[in-house]
């Protein structure tokens, strides 16, 4: 099975600090960097650095809000990191099938 894996996708949504960003974006509708910095374990520089991969990837689009900017996630770009995580997953299913079945086969020709 031949999956397309958009890589930079991948790295922005592989980093446990981003993903916790994006949980409590769209938990509350959206945030500023400062808003974001009082609800996680880091400060509001490394906020917006996180923020800045995270909308280079086209996960969150940012509009300006008086001297902030208010960042939402992309609900389309997120589907599509969800599909293809999906589409991955079962992938690796199916491999991991197939070595299931070899590695019993191994074990039956063995016993015999």
């Amino acid at each position: 099975m031949n999956v397309t894996v958009d890589d930079e996708l991948w790295s922005a949504v592989g980093d446990p600090t981003r993903r916790r960003m994006l949980d409590v974006l769209l938990a509350d509708g959206g945030g500023t960097p400062t808003t974001l910095s009082g609800q996680l374990p880091v400060t509001r520089q490394a906020v917006a650095k996180h923020l800045g991969v995270l909308h280079r990837v086209g996960l969150v689009h940012v509009t300006p809000a008086g001297r902030e900017r208010r960042y939402e996630v992309d609900q389309a770009q997120l589907a599509r990191a969800v599909a293809q995580l999906t589409a991955v997953g079962t992938a690796w299913d199916a491999r991991l099938q197939r070595i299931k079945r070899i590695a019993e086969a191994i074990q039956r020709a063995q016993k015999d």
